[in-house]
């Protein structure tokens, strides 16, 4: 089965399901669905950053500081988090990834989904799927911040970076 025939969860506003549609569907309806975005940091604390091959459906050739993707129909968030971050990591036996927070990403454009945000410490050796990823490196926070200007990066994972900077902030405060 190609990535275009996966059966997604379309879902409301208030992320209820509403029906069920092909991937491929739901992307060139502007469907709303579900996915999932999971900071992998390895042992030393650095971030795992890649850039997607030129054969994704979405946002293709481009740097993401999260791995991810699509939550499938009747998936759970945080059962889509572990297997997407195996997945794109090349590892089995990652821990659970830790739920952080949930936002509607909508880029006013047909591209709408609900957005759940992980974090997890892969102290694994990674081998990266080669239809997923292109290029891959761990890079600290201040590498990162220092390429946000010159590297093409997924928007709605720039979208869940600024709400995670300022989940951060808010938790820091409290």
């Amino acid at each position: 089965m190609s990535a275009a025939d996966e059966i997604l969860d379309i879902v409301d506003e208030h992320d209820r399901v509403t029906g069920r549609s092909p991937r491929g569907e739901a992307y060139s309806r502007g469907l709303r669905h579900r996915c999932v975005f999971i900071r992998a940091r390895d042992a030393q604390g650095r971030l795992f950053v890649h850039r997607r091959t030129p054969t994704k459906l979405v946002f293709p050739s481009l740097y993401d500081m999260f791995v991810g993707g699509v939550v499938g129909a009747g998936e759970s968030y945080d059962d889509a988090a572990l297997r997407e971050a195996e997945e794109e990591l090349g590892v089995s036996g990652l821990p659970r990834p830790e739920f952080l927070f949930k936002f509607l990403y909508d880029d006013g454009a047909g591209r709408t989904w609900w957005s759940a945000v992980y974090e997890v410490r892969c102290e694994l050796p990674v081998d990266p799927q080669a239809e997923e990823v292109a290029w891959h490196a761990f890079l600290t926070d201040d590498e990162v911040e220092a390429h946000l200007q010159d590297w093409q990066w997924v928007p709605d994972g720039l979208a869940a970076y600024e709400r995670l900077k300022a989940y951060r902030s808010g938790l820091s405060g409290a």
